[in-house]
């Protein structure tokens, strides 16, 4: 693996999270409203509220202020909650977990539709299971997920009561519980995933598909399966990872509608939670770690090239 692209890469991703750090908080201090009085309430008179923008040191210059609030992010502390006073740290690390395991058993779920579905869509493109395949995946990315979600509940909590509606349940308590408040978000996120993903997949075999060395192996008599999986799907991995990156990214930043329906306990409801609160440190917590989640996976995924296919080289 090139050293010189990794070192940019770090730089650019390190670059990348100052930027995003120096956004959010220049919109939370936009936004209309005055933190002191978030605590006291409208109704307090000046003296208290300036006694409170002392304590919190709002009113100094607006780049010391970043500079400090950035400083103690490094370290690990994202200030206090508005309004309950808590340290935002705790708070994110608790919801992070519950986040973590949607986007990834979502993504799995996609992954599992999506790869074999759109394998054989290119392998038989024109066909009766081809046309099936991109409807059903253009019927899926046009679905709104809270909207899915809904008709989930509808049909499997209230209308079969096979699964729980909402809820969480910790893995590590009740393996069994877990499972069973997993599948209707999961499948709710996953499946949309699953749709986009059929489209990339299918456009990527069927590149692959079209390329000497398949036509090759195919003249010396291979196997079907063997062509496929070791010619064709190998070769179009780097687009499919592409894209699984890409949804990564989507299920992490999209998960808070998921968690509204199904009252999942995740980070992007926390978020959720402290905008209507206008528990401005919770919202720049919550934005500057879901922001770190996803410059971390486009990391990955660009470093994953380089493991795939040890012949590109940086340029």
């Amino acid at each position: 693996m090139n050293t010189q692209y990794i070192i940019q890469r770090l730089l650019t991703t390190i670059a990348v999270l100052l930027g995003v750090t120096f956004a959010v908080f220049l919109i939370v201090q936009l936004v209309p409203g005055d933190p002191a009085r978030v605590i006291l309430g409208v109704q307090a008179n000046e003296e208290n509220v300036a006694a409170i923008r002392e304590r919190l040191r709002l009113n100094r210059p607006f780049l010391v202020q970043y500079g400090s609030w950035l400083w103690n992010a490094a370290q690990g502390d994202l200030g206090k909650s508005l309004i309950t006073g808590q340290d935002v740290t705790p708070q994110i690390l608790q919801r992070l977990p519950a986040t973590l395991q949607l986007a990834a058993v979502a993504l799995l779920i996609g992954v599992l539709i999506a790869l074999p579905a759109g394998v054989i869509s290119a392998l038989r493109p024109g066909s009766l299971l081809d046309v099936t395949a991109t409807v059903v995946s253009q019927i899926g990315v046009t679905i709104p997920d809270f909207w899915l979600g809904i008709l989930l509940v509808l049909a499997f909590s209230l209308g079969l009561g096979w699964l729980p509606p909402s809820g969480y349940t910790p893995f590590q308590e009740d393996p069994w519980d877990w499972l069973q408040h997993m599948i209707l978000p999961a499948i709710t996120a996953g499946v949309i995933s699953a749709a986009i993903q059929t489209r990339f997949v299918r456009s990527a075999i069927l590149e692959v598909l079209n390329q000497d060395y398949v036509r090759t192996g195919r003249a010396k008599g291979l196997r079907a399966t063997t062509v496929v999986v070791r010619h064709a799907l190998r070769n179009a991995l780097i687009p499919i990872i592409t894209i699984v990156g890409l949804q990564t990214t989507a299920l992490l930043s999209s998960v808070v509608v998921v968690e509204v329906v199904f009252a999942w306990p995740g980070l992007g409801r926390l978020a959720l939670d402290a905008v209507l609160d206008r528990d401005y440190p919770l919202v720049q917590g919550t934005v500057l770690t879901m922001a770190m989640l996803l410059t971390l996976v486009n990391l990955a995924v660009d470093l994953l090239y380089f493991v795939l296919d040890p012949r590109l080289e940086y340029a």
